[in-house]
């Protein structure tokens, strides 16, 4: 569903779209679903401001949500055509947009952990990659080969290993800040809705960065959700909640 005709690339400002929407792309003109786009506006400095939540005032233009496809908006100067007005762009634009998807991935990991789903430390991740129902593994960017290595071979164990997201987009630093906690390394993501928002965030974070993967169209799921069965103990009674934070 277009919003817009071709030649004009600005949409007529923030409203709910349903899904399936698309828009053109107003650097290269591409037909993109809104979900693989960024919305700018301009801001009362006449300065392009990135919108990822869709929700700013005003007209916006939309571009396709990569580092080289905003680059090149930038060097078209994509902007002032969509516009039809002077706009001043920040020179770290494209960082700084890294930077908020970044954020919002750390934000719902944040949430995350306050809603139970993460099981942090070697010793919990280690024990939730064999008994729970796991959706993705988190390493820190520099963790060590061997942890790292000890926890890849017990999520191949898994008979859903395939369907396990592995994450190492983020430093343990970062990691620290979103769960309040110092030195996380590894953490594995326990099923639920939390973590759902949190693996979208992050693959819109990987495609910003990387682009689509080959033979992909676009942001899709990465990953699957990990196994159906119920989360048990030794004696049978159901574990939902367990405690993985300590």
């Amino acid at each position: 569903m277009l919003d817009r005709p071709r030649d004009n690339a600005l949409d007529a400002g923030p409203h709910k779209r349903a899904p399936g929407t698309q828009r053109f792309c107003a650097a290269s003109g591409a037909v993109r679903p809104v979900d693989e786009m960024i919305r700018f506006v301009v801001g009362p400095d006449g300065t392009a401001v990135p919108d990822l939540k869709r929700r700013l005032p005003g007209r916006g233009i939309w571009i396709t949500a990569t580092r080289q496809a905003l680059s090149g908006a930038i060097a078209r100067k994509a902007f002032a055509r969509a516009f039809k007005r002077d706009v001043r762009l920040a020179p770290d634009l494209v960082e700084t947009t890294e930077r908020l998807i970044e954020r919002a991935a750390l934000d719902a990991l944040a949430i995350c952990r306050k809603a139970g789903k993460l099981a942090i430390g070697f010793a919990n991740t280690d024990t939730a990659l064999a008994r729970a129902r796991v959706v993705a593994l988190l390493n820190a960017a520099e963790a060590a080969p061997d942890g790292t290595r000890k926890l890849t071979a017990a999520l191949h164990r898994r008979a859903d290993a395939a369907g396990i997201a592995v994450i190492d987009a983020f430093t343990s630093a970062q990691l620290d800040l979103a769960l309040g906690r110092s030195n996380v390394i590894h953490a594995a993501l326990l099923a639920g809705p939390e973590s759902e928002t949190f693996l979208a965030r992050t693959a819109r974070l990987d495609y910003f960065r990387t682009g689509p993967e080959p033979g992909s169209a676009g942001i899709g799921k990465r990953h699957e959700t990990g196994g159906r069965r119920r989360n048990t103990t030794k004696h049978g009674e159901k574990r939902e909640n367990w405690d993985w934070n300590g």
